[in-house]
């Protein structure tokens, strides 16, 4: 008889281990053996049990292994998590079958061996079944759904509860999320603010709310909100550093004349515009919106130009803003040299304004909603042994449920967005529409988005320089992989799996919109690549660039309303701070805001960062090795971007790796 060495590694989390009876079935190229039952399965949870299966004969090279679960009558029937199984031939082989999954019914489940094989490199009839039966399965459990029109497709699910177990949060992660929305909530109950219709009579005020829960920033922010240089840093390193760019020539809807406008040193703005000086946020994404009801009361959306000049010692400064899309009497363009409040109502407006753009297309389309389609499409589209699969799998962890949750406590029929937000309710689905019709794959793509805004050479630009050195090492990563496993454009286009996943994500993520640019499918090695890049970078580091700031610029509610009670002014002259502070939003609406994006900002204790991989999906050492130079390189820039924060006023840390996520899990 020969013996095969079988090592089971159940995972290190809870009730991840099982009373129940397991069996196994080791599968080869030449034979396969009988079912075993492992007796004596070690039930505590990230155990390393070691058992022998005997053969007659030799199996030959190991394919799969085949597990089930059965309960005896003794105990209940529970769920199982193994990481992996090790076997270890009699001719001294070592075979990994990376799982990573839950184990919870009497199904048999088979399990590829660890080395990546794309479909045709299958020559082995039970793993081409396999290969298929895997996806049959996972179309099943993986639908696609249409939470609106014109926005991209999302999971199929009766909420989070019903996803399945192994894309759901973890016990601690669930226990950690719900516990600090329970404290905030009540925190907010206790204070008598949550109920409280009123509005702010005194700014300070403001600060009193979650009062032990400030950041550095947070309070930098209240200092120095009314600044106009803080103003413009935010358009650069806050958390909506993407709609910014140079502007050569105004729009035609936005007539600032040179006489308007204060340039310093003798210049003017059309010379400045010239010399590449001017910078434009244009709002027109949200024109035309009507704003939402809250608390019975109308609210208001403005679609604002902002015009920025860089001055000699190369900050940042606004210039002009007009609060509406189309120049009119009624609309006014207000200038620094106007009254406090005039140019204060002003800038607050586009801070509210900013608000509903960041946080629908910068952040909830363009890092959510795309990890969600690529996270659908890689577990409906790609087994378990295929080399794409092993490279995204871990930029997915989450993903699917957050956005659940956010579906159901955010954009709900009782959510946050839904009840508080100016953009909220029916307008909140017709932005994304609109967001999603005018988005494109280059700007998905940080490289191309930084030159086609042309901002490639504006100084104390923070989030452009950490976010291109993080493309460029993650393209030299998955360059690394993808190389390894394509050698010829040829290989590309024979991968017939590969070419279904794209256009799976064409057709459910962009809704087969070409004019977004988006590969319908793959030619060549260099397109593969960087579309891999784009999406690991989108749902890492991108993600972490628009999410991780929240609270550290909206905790100080004026800085960044999420939504307004009172029309833009009219006129100049017609602001005070009795208006200003009637045009906020009221106390209960206030402290409803905040408590979300505090929520939004926490890190769990399981948080993942970019450089690590817990679960082991490649096997091969070349991808392995790989995986540590992609970590060091990360290291090395950590410390660069930690000794360059440390000259800064405002330290720029959303892009240090150390405080990426390794996916959309938040």
């Amino acid at each position: 008889m020969l013996v095969y060495q079988v090592t089971v590694y159940t995972g290190d989390r809870v009730g991840a281990a099982t009373l129940n009876n397991v069996h196994i079935k080791l599968v080869g190229t030449d034979d396969e053996s009988e079912r075993k039952w492992l007796k004596s399965l070690v039930i505590f949870r990230g155990s390393i049990s070691t058992y022998t299966v005997s053969c007659p004969n030799s199996l030959g090279k190991l394919v799969l292994i085949e597990l089930d679960k059965r309960h005896n009558h003794l105990t209940p029937d529970d769920a199982w998590f193994p990481e992996k199984v090790e076997i270890k031939s009699p001719e001294g082989n070592i075979y990994t079958f990376p799982i990573h999954c839950w184990i919870s019914d009497r199904e048999t489940h088979r399990f590829r061996e660890g080395k990546a094989l794309r479909i045709f490199d299958e020559s082995h009839s039970l793993g081409q079944y396999a290969r298929k039966q895997e996806l049959s399965h996972r179309k099943v459990c993986y639908g696609w759904d249409c939470f609106d029109a014109g926005m991209p497709n999302s999971i199929e699910a009766d909420g989070p509860c019903s996803l399945p177990s192994e894309i759901q949060f973890s016990f601690t992660k669930t226990a950690e999320f719900g516990y600090t929305a329970l404290t905030a909530l009540t925190e907010l109950h206790l204070k008598g603010l949550d109920d409280n219709h009123r509005n702010w009579e005194n700014l300070d005020h403001i600060k009193e709310v979650f009062c032990n829960k400030h950041t550095p920033i947070s309070d930098y922010v209240h200092e120095h909100w009314m600044a106009d240089w803080l103003f413009a840093y935010q358009f650069l390193n806050g958390v909506h550093p993407t709609l910014i760019r140079r502007c050569k020539t105004l729009p035609e809807n936005f007539p600032v004349t040179d006489d308007m406008v204060f340039i310093p040193n003798g210049s003017n703005l059309s010379k400045e515009l010239t010399l590449g000086n001017i910078y434009l946020c244009d709002y027109k994404n949200l024109d035309g919106f009507p704003a939402n009801t809250v608390e019975g009361i109308q609210q208001y959306l403005t679609a604002p130009l902002v015009l920025f000049h860089k001055r000699d010692n190369d900050k940042l400064m606004p210039i002009a803003i007009q609060l509406k899309q189309t120049p009119a009497e009624d609309n006014p363009i207000f200038l620094p040299t106007d009254s406090t409040y005039d140019w204060l109502i002003a800038k607050i407006f586009v801070r509210s304004a900013d608000f509903t753009e960041h946080q629908l297309n910068a952040h909830f389309l363009r890092t959510h909603l795309m990890a969600e389609v690529f996270a659908v499409s890689l577990l409906r589209k790609l087994p378990m042994v295929h080399p794409l699969y092993k490279l995204l799998i871990p930029h997915t962890r989450y993903t699917l449920h957050i956005n659940e949750l956010a579906r159901s406590q955010l954009i709900g029929p009782t959510g946050v967005f839904t009840k508080y937000a100016a953009s909220g309710g029916e307008v909140l689905n017709r932005i994304v529409a609109r967001s999603l019709s005018s988005m494109t794959y280059r700007s998905l793509c940080i490289p191309d988005d930084i030159a086609d805004r042309d901002m490639q050479d504006l100084p104390n630009f923070y989030y452009r320089d950490d976010g291109l050195q993080l493309w460029d090492i993650v393209y030299k990563f998955v360059q690394g992989v993808i190389q390894y496993y394509y050698k010829s454009d040829d290989e590309v286009q024979r991968d017939s799996e590969l070419q279904t996943w794209i256009g799976n994500i064409f057709q459910h993520g962009f809704l087969s919109q070409q004019q977004t640019g988006i590969p319908q499918r793959f030619n060549t090695v260099p397109e593969l690549i960087k579309f891999a890049t784009m999406v690991i970078f989108t749902c890492s580091c991108q993600h972490a660039a628009v999410n991780n700031g929240q609270y550290d610029y909206s905790f100080w509610m004026p800085n960044t309303p999420i939504t307004l009670q009172r029309p833009p002014p009219t006129k100049k002259g017609t602001t005070s701070e009795a208006t200003m502070l009637q045009t906020l939003p009221p106390i209960s609406v206030t402290v409803h805001g905040i408590a979300v994006v505090w929520l939004l900002s926490r890190q769990s204790s399981d948080f993942v960062p970019l450089e690590h991989y817990p679960e082991d999906h490649f096997t091969e050492e070349t991808p392995r090795q790989l995986q540590k130079d992609f970590k060091a390189e990360l290291d090395t820039l950590s410390i660069a971007i930690s000794n360059r924060n440390k000259g800064l006023d405002i330290p720029y840390t959303y892009l240090d790796p150390k405080n990426i996520e390794n996916s959309v899990a938040i």
